[in-house]
């Protein structure tokens, strides 16, 4: 994978562009830390690509919210089934 600064971008675009449809990917840096993935694709595989760039991305951030929660302790099955009835209760006593 080839790692490019924001200022590389900008000053020689036909380079970076050359080396993504070569390699297939690129990052890009901003100070030092990335912060662009730029992709080669095509317009037939534009969708199968976005799907699956927004399937990782969600996988990420459950990760990291189960991460999260395992730090913090979890719910044990009983607790949330407490939860889910003690809400269906006051709906009830609301309806």
């Amino acid at each position: 994978m080839e790692i490019f600064s924001v200022n590389a971008l900008h000053k020689d675009t036909s380079n970076v562009y050359e080396s993504i449809r070569k390699h297939g990917e690129a990052v890009i840096t901003d100070n030092g830390k990335p912060t662009l993935l730029m992709l080669d694709i095509s317009h037939d595989n534009l969708e199968d690509i976005v799907k699956a760039v927004r399937r990782a991305r969600a996988m990420i951030a459950f990760n990291s919210m189960q991460a999260v929660g395992a730090a913090n302790g979890y719910m044990s099955e009983d607790e949330i089934n407490a939860e889910i009835q003690s809400v269906r209760d006051e709906r009830r006593k609301n309806f």
